[in-house]
């Protein structure tokens, strides 16, 4: 065992999940809306500003830093050796890679003809797949959980050799990672990290400070000659990425391990503390490299972690402290089953490219209606989950 944690899920944690989600479709449905107010869209690569959009991918980062010591340490409570942990990471981190690039080849770049079918159908029956793969079954036979899995598994094989690219000549190719790749390699580098250092703080924000040098270094001008530098620079992102993952650990761990401090008032402060840090090094760093989301800089990661620190820091005191929870139960279903959620509107989409018919009328895409249809829309797929939950669909990689 890494700390002394809890086995028991935090409700704060997955309501902070949840809301995450549901902000997240809400933001990717609101961006095709025209007229609609610049604080509601991505900031310009160079405008070195950010909006509460440029927060949501960075505070789902932060969540699965905050998840990754309870992982961790509930598998070693239940017996894990070190070889069938790292399967699990690797195999964790395989699936989300290998989401990622289907997703994103699957949103432009190809060639129909060439496939045999339309990228809508491509799409519809990849995430069929997924779910056939990825779904958590009930059979008391286990043969017809592995039969339905190893479908979906020769499914993806079979649509990723029938994939052509727009000049028919190319497979399947990580163009961009997509954002469940970035989460994934995210994911992978925070759990070696947390291992190597044993679960300690002081360690783990060495780490943090060593994923800014490592971006600072990837854009440092007397580095450009070195055959190293154009390595580093491709990975600067995954670096800053990474910062996220490893910013919400070190909270998780301030809140939540037994060993550090049992005064509840003096987590909050080492909490509060910890993101005053975090803004001051964002600030520090602000004449050198912009706020951007674009190009992950540690300015927009180090001040994205200090804004989830004081979101959740909120959250948790109102939910876990004053029990005052209730209302949480209807994010439940997203922050259970959250990749479903995050594939729920995909799956919309391509039905209604593949069907012909829009079901929504073009007066809902833009100004406040369609501000209004975005919020309404993500909380259908809220509703919808809760459906799918019911009948046993849960996706879990």
């Amino acid at each position: 065992m890494k700390n002394a944690l809890t086995n028991k899920r935090i409700q704060s944690i997955d309501t902070f999940r949840g809301i995450t989600i549901l902000v997240m479709i809400f933001v990717n449905d609101v961006a095709g809306v025209a007229g609609i107010p610049s604080w509601m869209k991505h900031m310009p690569a160079d405008a070195d500003a950010m909006t509460f959009v440029d927060i949501v991918f960075p505070a789902f980062l932060f969540i699965v830093g905050m998840s990754i010591p309870f992982g961790i340490n509930n598998r070693l409570a239940r017996g894990d050796s070190f070889i069938k942990l790292q399967g699990h990471i690797l195999w964790r981190t395989l699936g989300l890679l290998v989401l990622g690039v289907f997703m994103v080849n699957g949103e432009s770049g190809y060639n129909e003809k060439a496939m045999g079918m339309s990228g809508a159908v491509w799409s519809l029956l990849f995430y069929l797949c997924v779910i056939l793969v990825w779904n958590v079954y009930f059979f008391r036979n286990k043969f017809w959980a592995y039969l339905l899995r190893t479908i979906g598994a020769i499914g993806l094989i079979f649509l990723a050799w029938v994939y052509r690219s727009e000049d028919g000549t190319q497979g399947l190719a990580p163009q961009w990672w997509g954002i469940l790749g970035l989460i994934g390699w995210a994911y992978l580098f925070s759990c070696i990290i947390y291992q190597a250092a044993s679960g300690r703080i002081i360690f783990i924000t060495i780490a943090i400070a060593f994923c800014v040098a490592w971006y600072a270094a990837s854009r440092a001008d007397v580095m450009k000659d070195m055959a190293l530098w154009q390595w580093m620079a491709k990975r600067a992102g995954h670096a800053s990425h990474t910062c996220l993952v490893l910013c919400g650990m070190v909270l998780s761990l301030i809140f939540f391990d037994k060993t550090i401090n049992k005064n509840l008032l003096t987590r909050f402060a080492y909490a509060a503390l910890f993101a005053l840090c975090l803004m001051m090094a964002g600030y520090m760093l602000r004449p050198y490299y912009t706020i951007s989301k674009i190009y992950a800089t540690p300015t927009w990661s180090l001040y994205s972690a200090a804004i989830c620190c004081i979101l959740y820091s909120i959250l948790y005191w109102f939910t876990d402290i004053l029990n005052f929870n209730k209302w949480t139960r209807f994010f439940n279903p997203a922050a259970t089953n959250p990749l479903l959620v995050y594939i729920l509107p995909a799956i919309i989409m391509y039905f209604q490219i593949w069907l012909g018919l829009y079901f929504i009328p073009a007066e809902f895409y833009q100004g406040i209606a369609g501000i209004a249809w975005s919020l309404c829309f993500s909380l259908l797929i809220m509703v919808l989950a809760m459906g799918l939950n019911k009948l046993k669909i849960r996706l879990q990689l």
